[in-house]
């Protein structure tokens, strides 16, 4: 079983393929996209040592000459510094113009490495093949890449969109359970914004999706990329639509950055931000309090976090909140629910109004 769906950009129409097995047709496909033999994947260890050598054998029967460099896995791989070696693994391997960069991986991986290909030789090619559900069904689709800034996260960075996202759920089977979860929050998050039938998919098949039956996870990854695709082929630079994508976002950013991206998987963050943000809307009486059950229902079925740690005062988180990129004009932008399936972008809620909500979640 596959699926194949389509980024429609006005330049840069792109496939995303979604199926079982795909990972042993990296070669097959490059061949259909490339000019150049010449290939460097960006990779993470622990990717590496399940995925190496069958993704080698692949591209090499298909006669491509194959560099590769790994980093380390995690949050804070996204640095200057993993830019910097990348970067000079390009130029001592002579990739030019027509070479492609391959990022296999979570987010952390496509961010990166698509961040390096988007300013080497002022922008490259490249592919995602992404290993994580988070990745699968948000970070590889939409050209966003970046690093993080000690201030902020993804601060540093550019819209860079790939040739191919080719996504193989066999790649699940390997991913610890606790990022499964965490992953799932981006699938939830998408049906909370847009798409009230996937968020009811979540909650009627959570157990086959945690069990990966390949079936319902195709149909779950594919049903959320096509949702992506369509809000990216309306708003490929975020000016206004795509921020939708960010619920939940701007508390889970603060968090990360304050706890130095450690100790919590992004999902999880996102996840607390979610809540936070739903519980923002009831007190503004946008939100039904049945609605918001029914969102935090499903995140305690996923088993994912709901409240901030206790160290953090909320009036911290709030400040921090402030480096977000949609920021504008010292205004917060902030993503907050309507109903399941709908959302709205409000720049006119006071710090103390967010306070509150933070306290209710702390």
């Amino acid at each position: 079983m596959e699926k194949t769906l389509h980024v429609e950009l006005k330049e840069n129409r792109y496939p995303i393929i979604v199926g079982s097995g795909n990972i042993t047709r990296i070669g097959e496909c490059l061949k259909s996209l490339s000019k150049s033999t010449r290939v460097l994947i960006v990779t993470d260890t622990s990717v590496k040592h399940h995925y190496g050598p069958l993704i080698l054998r692949s591209l090499e029967n298909a006669g491509f000459d194959v560099d590769l460099i790994e980093v380390p896995v995690g949050e804070s791989s996204k640095s200057l510094e993993q830019f910097a070696r990348i970067q000079d693994s390009l130029v001592a391997n002579q990739l030019d113009r027509s070479s492609m960069v391959v990022a296999i991986g979570g987010g952390v991986v496509g961010d990166l490495a698509g961040f390096a290909a988007a300013v080497y030789m002022r922008g490259i090619d490249y592919i995602q093949i992404p290993t994580t559900l988070q990745a699968q069904v948000d970070a590889s689709v939409g050209g966003k890449t970046a690093i993080n800034h000690e201030k902020g996260k993804n601060l540093i960075g550019a819209f860079h969109q790939p040739k191919l996202v080719l996504i193989d759920v066999d790649t699940l089977n390997t991913l610890p359970k606790r990022d499964l979860r965490a992953g799932l929050i981006e699938v939830i998050k998408m049906g909370v914004i847009r798409d009230e039938h996937l968020f009811e998919m979540v909650e009627e098949n959570l157990e086959a999706i945690l069990d990966l039956d390949a079936e319902t996870l195709i149909d779950m990854i594919a049903r959320a990329c096509a949702n992506k695709a369509d809000i990216v082929a309306k708003d490929e630079k975020e000016s206004r639509l795509r921020m939708v994508l960010n619920y939940g976002h701007t508390f889970g950013h603060a968090l990360e950055a304050l706890t130095d991206y450690d100790g919590l998987r992004h999902g999880e963050a996102v996840s607390i931000g979610m809540n936070c943000a739903a519980q923002l809307a009831v007190n503004l009486g946008m939100f039904s309090k049945t609605d918001f059950e029914r969102q935090r229902n499903l995140l305690i079925q996923a088993q994912l976090p709901l409240t901030f740690p206790s160290n953090l005062t909320p009036k911290t988180i709030c400040e921090t909140m402030y480096y977000d990129k949609k920021a504008l004009d010292g205004n917060l932008r902030l993503i907050l629910p309507t109903r399941i399936g709908e959302v709205v972008i409000r720049d006119d809620v006071t710090d103390t109004q967010i306070i509150e909500a933070i306290s209710q979640c702390n």
